[in-house]
């Protein structure tokens, strides 16, 4: 006898993916199993930190809201409307629902438990896909119009203007337990119970060839089905899912709703015909969600105090290690980690804030430097200054004194947290870099009109700044100064400055091709990746968008990029330029976690010769670069 509902449904379903993957036969199957849901209007479905339900949804009728809680205040992610699929985290995860779905008009939603369709997913290639492909993405779909939308709920909103671009990476247990198949149950329990694990993987030539869990114990030892002196190989479950090395969460999380395990074995190339390497568990997946960067920045914005932001900012070296480690894209662990750097500041300022009372004016305080260019993988010097509003003469020295007062505390917390202060007293905490707008529209023409007026002043990192916080119309306001200068002045001058300055730098290799190591003091015989290879493609991504009025891309990958799309015949250069920067800022980073350093200085004879000639490959794109600055600033005669 036909069920004419299940099939309305079906065919409803078979209009949208993932469900367009799946026979109406059996979308069908599907369909006897669902639940009708009636929501009013603003009714909740589930909401943030609620236990996860057994099945997932999809919108029927109406409209369902998805928002999560943020400061204090509600902020819309996403609105799902007919054919749209939302709750999956119970695929993924066993920790609480991270947001709410909250019927915004009267809907009907379908309720598709998750133990009916998870075979259907594991056995078709397409819907593992199509999970796969939202789960691994940061940001809402835009899709088509009639195509369903797969809410990724496990991405973490920060705020309502802005979302961190992340991959989330996986770190897991290196040094799992093993036993031989001759081991006896009792003595294999006893392991797992010394060692808290809820897993050992059985072995022979430390291949796997089996695996007890706690599960096993209790289904046949428990039970009286095996005595506790049996050999383990009598109850271990044969089925070992293997995996390669460098897994990134995603893909660990659907290997195991594909296979319906709670462990995974590493294995050198993801075959069990090679060794053990390691063990990912649930908890390991768990553990990677609660450290990924939008949590994490959540996490931040309530440190009650600086030993706490340190801890946290110790989260994000591991971050970046476990990134690196599993060849996510430098450019990506870049930019997140400017955004985390950039709140670290910004709680800094506020706990400083609640300390000494409410600013007198309106202020920014604005970063440099490799922060100000979300450069700043490693703990490095800070650098910023602070500019506040133009105040009445006889209120200015009573203002200053507060940010600088505030400036002294927010650079001593930052110091505590493990960023140094900058040996060139370029900090927001120094008088001559804490002043009013005006005195900086002053300060900036200055060093315009008269760019050698002081050489042994470095201040073209001023040019690199982004606000951290405060009043970002004061930073627009600043901006606008300097580029209009820039236009009116056509400063030849101070461009051939910038431009000299850039490729005066120390050649990074001798004239028989080899390295230039350092020749004397403490980093004798090593190399200086920093002011050999890093910074001259600094100096030069700056003047020359400076030069090009290009406003508001302060970071020099994204400064070479943009200058490639300015000026398409030197399009090659710019991106050449663009790759080898990232290349050298992987080296520096590398270099930093394993001496825990802040890596500019590289011990050559410790890469291979591989590396070697990776990092030799990075320095060619800079003679192109230096015609390029010599013939745009006439840099011939220049001295």
């Amino acid at each position: 006898m036909k069920n004419s509902i299940a099939e309305r449904i079906a065919d409803f379903l078979s209009a949208y993916p993932p469900f367009t993957n799946l026979t109406f036969d059996e979308l069908v199957l599907v369909a006897m199993d669902i639940r009708v849901i009636t929501l009013d209007k603003n009714k909740v479905l589930f909401k943030i930190d609620d236990p996860l339900h057994d099945s997932f949804y999809v919108v029927a009728s109406g409209v369902i809201n998805l928002s999560i809680i943020s400061d204090a205040e509600e902020t819309l992610l996403n609105r799902c409307e007919a054919g749209d699929i939302m709750g999956l985290r119970p695929f993924f995860a066993k920790n609480n629902y991270m947001m709410t779905a909250k019927a915004r008009e009267d809907s009907v939603i379908y309720a598709i438990p998750i133990a009916t369709f998870r075979p259907f997913v594991a056995n078709n290639t397409a819907v593992l896909d199509f999970l796969l492909q939202s789960f691994a993405s940061t940001s809402r779909s835009s899709v088509d119009k009639n195509k369903s939308k797969l809410i990724n709920d496990t991405v973490q909103y920060i705020d309502s203007q802005t979302e961190i671009q992340y991959f989330q990476t996986l770190d897991y247990n290196k040094k799992p337990l093993t036993v031989s198949p001759t081991a006896i149950v009792q003595q294999v329990a006893q392991l797992m119970t010394d060692n808290l694990s809820g897993c050992v993987i059985v072995q022979e030539n430390n291949l796997p060839v089996g695996m007890v869990t706690d599960a096993e114990i209790r289904a046949k030892i428990a039970t009286g089905r095996f005595s506790i002196s049996a050999s383990v190989n009598s109850i271990m479950a044969l089925e070992v899912v293997t995996v390669p090395e460098n897994l990134s969460l995603a893909e660990a999380q659907l290997f195991m709703l594909r296979h319906n395990v709670s462990y995974l074995c590493v294995t050198v190339d993801g075959s069990d015909n090679t060794p053990i390497k390691g063990i990912i568990s649930q908890h390991d997946i768990i553990a990677a969600q609660s450290n990924n960067p939008g949590i994490l920045v959540k996490e931040i914005k309530k440190a009650p105090n600086a030993e706490e932001l340190k801890h946290l900012r110790d989260k994000l070296s591991d971050f970046i290690r476990i990134s690196i480690d599993n060849k996510i894209p430098i450019s990506h662990i870049n930019n997140i980690a400017g955004e985390v750097n950039m709140a670290i500041i910004k709680r800094a300022g506020d706990l400083a804030i609640l300390e000494i009372g409410s600013a007198p004016a309106r202020f920014a305080w604005l970063s440099i430097g490799s922060q100000g260019r979300k450069e700043q993988l490693l703990l490095t010097d800070q650098d910023s200054f602070l500019v506040f509003e133009d105040v009445a003469a006889d209120k200015y020295r009573d203002v200053k004194d507060y940010f600088l007062k505030l400036a002294k505390k927010v650079t001593a917390t930052l110091e505590t947290i493990g960023y140094p202060y900058c040996r060139f007293g370029h900090m927001a905490s120094n008088l001559v870099w804490c002043k009013s707008l005006s005195d900086w529209y002053g300060q900036y023409d200055e060093w315009m009109t008269n760019p050698a007026a002081k050489p042994e002043d470095s201040y073209s990192i001023f040019f690199d700044f982004e606000i951290a916080f405060g009043d970002i119309q004061l930073e627009e306001a600043l901006t606008e100064n300097i580029f209009s200068n820039l236009s009116a002045k056509k400063n030849k001058k101070f461009f051939a400055f910038l431009g000299n300055e850039a490729i005066r730098k120390p050649p990074p290799l001798s004239f028989f091709k080899q390295f230039n190591l350092e020749e004397e003091g403490e980093h004798k015989e090593l190399f200086d990746i920093k002011n050999r290879a890093i910074m001259p493609y600094v100096d030069a991504a700056r003047v020359l968008t400076l030069s090009s009025h290009i406003k508001g891309v302060n970071n020099t990958f994204s400064r070479f990029k943009q200058l490639a799309i300015n000026e398409p015949k030197y399009a090659d250069i710019y991106s050449n330029c663009a790759e080898a920067f990232l290349m050298l800022l992987k080296f520096k980073t590398i270099s930093g976690i394993k001496n825990g350093t802040n890596g500019q200085y590289i011990q050559i004879e410790e890469l291979s010769k591989p590396d070697r000639e990776k990092l030799k490959n990075c320095f060619p794109p800079l003679k192109d670069l230096e015609e390029i600055i010599k013939n745009k600033y006439q840099l011939t005669f220049f001295s």
